[in-house]
């Protein structure tokens, strides 16, 4: 099964989507005028009191939740993967995805804002699945964006991430392999209790819907983020001394032709470029279209302005949080010879790469994957709610949070590489409708752009 998931994955971001999802990036980039300039503009107005009256939510509530959602298992555990399979020069194809994602970012968020519309009960609700109905009449793949981005919450969103919290502290902790035998049935106990505390504590939180969620977020994202920035920074002053080597590695192996024997440089520019970009999505977000379906909520009298705070997350994801990673991985394993890329994943060489660093690694890994894919599981339960609710009306969106949580409880006992080669099968298959249509409607980014940003 592992081995079928895995071809799919690969047939899937072959070169076909990967000229699609780069050809995109590019293009919204020229469209708004490269947007990616005014990104500190966009962080000065995500922290700005907005007054407008239209909306759910904050516009830095969405923004939180948004950060949430993106800040997950991608940044820590997805850059090692990118790198056990791509080598170092996957680093620098995930970060450049990210640079010009936040062009993409921006331009789907605009049009979820431009095209959402308001409940019976006062929600606003937008995103592809609407732009595609209603201003495309595509209503195939609005169908099959809000489908596939219902899978995605429970195997991605959800799956992976409680999958690696099991995952890291059966490998931190010296008990991480102790049985519990229940009627007979021997059942890991981390995975067990992981899955157990996961769902209660998500139960908490999902059934007070989007403003619970939003208000857990706001409070819980940016001291999160900022404790894991603080934690690679300690790490790469420690390995200061390998810095300039890992910087001219990982350009390097960005565009090597050929591979050479064993270790970090043992890709091709392929590999790089394939693992790179799809980390780097599923990291980001940027073309998935999930990040819009909560900016579309925000309070905003204005779509230029909730659009540049929405590309932020982007910026903050990629831009600041991979990148730390990526360097930090990459450094470790050119310090501590003892790493074998050939024969670790990318949770096994996570785990490798903190435990080469003295008394701080393990605690700042354990801290970064739990807190990180917690609030992942927070966001994503959001996306699926807003397309189940699309898809089988209001009602379902009870069934649909009883059918998360049961994931929350049970995904730790399904092996994580399973869950990675899922993630990349959905990730492709919602990114294909939302790309579609950002595409066709590209002018409309253009003339939009035109009427300039707010100032500060």
């Amino acid at each position: 099964m592992e081995i079928f998931l895995q071809t799919i994955g690969d047939f899937l971001w072959g070169i076909p989507m990967i000229i699609l999802l780069s050809s995109t990036h590019l293009i919204m980039t020229a469209k708004t005028g490269f947007i990616q300039r005014k990104i500190f503009r966009g962080i000065k107005l995500s922290v700005r009191k907005n007054d407008a009256d239209e909306g759910n939510i904050s516009p830095f509530q969405a923004l939180a939740a948004s950060l949430a959602s993106t800040i997950g298992t991608g940044n820590i555990i997805g850059l090692a993967t990118a790198v056990s399979l791509g080598g170092a020069g996957a680093v620098f194809w995930c970060w450049i995805t990210g640079i010009f994602g936040i062009a993409t970012k921006y331009a789907e968020s605009l049009l979820a804002i431009k095209y959402r519309v308001k409940s019976e009960d006062g929600e606003f609700n937008g995103g592809a699945m609407y732009i595609l109905e209603s201003r495309l009449h595509l209503k195939p793949l609005a169908k099959m964006f809000a489908f596939c981005t219902i899978i995605s919450s429970i195997g991605i969103g959800c799956g992976v991430q409680i999958n690696a919290i099991s995952e890291t502290l059966c490998n931190s902790f010296s008990f991480g392999k102790r049985i519990i035998s229940i009627s007979g049935l021997e059942i890991p106990a981390i995975p067990l209790f992981t899955g157990l505390i996961g769902g209660l504590l998500v139960c908490g939180v999902i059934f007070g819907g989007i403003k619970s969620i939003a208000a857990v977020c706001e409070l819980f994202v940016p001291p999160m983020a900022l404790l894991y920035i603080l934690g690679n920074i300690i790490i790469l002053i420690y390995n200061i001394d390998v810095l300039p080597e890992t910087f001219s590695l990982i350009i390097r192996s960005a565009f090597s032709v050929t591979a050479a024997a064993g270790g970090l440089t043992g890709y091709n520019v392929g590999a790089a470029v394939r693992y790179g970009i799809s980390r780097g999505l599923f990291s980001n977000e940027a073309g998935i279209g999930s990040s819009p379906l909560i900016s579309s909520a925000a309070k905003c009298d204005d779509p230029l302005r909730q659009a540049l705070i929405a590309s932020t997350a982007t910026f903050w994801d990629t831009g600041v949080l991979c990148l730390l990673s990526g360097l930090v991985t990459v450094s470790s394993v050119i310090k501590n010879d003892c790493i074998d890329l050939s024969r670790l994943s990318g949770g096994e060489l996570t785990y490798a790469v903190f435990s080469c660093i003295p008394y701080i690694g393990k605690p700042i890994l354990v801290f970064g994957l739990i807190t990180f894919a917690f609030s992942t599981i927070l966001g994503w339960s959001c996306y699926g709610e807003k397309c189940a609710e699309y898809l089988f009306g209001k009602n379902s969106v009870t069934v649909y949070r009883i059918l998360y949580i049961a994931m929350v409880t049970a995904a730790p006992m399904i092996p994580l590489e399973t869950m990675w080669s899922m993630a990349d099968i959905f990730n492709a298959l919602m990114a294909f409708p939302n790309l579609t249509a950002l595409l066709l409607l590209r002018n409309e980014v253009r003339e939009d752009t035109r009427n300039g940003i707010p100032s500060v």
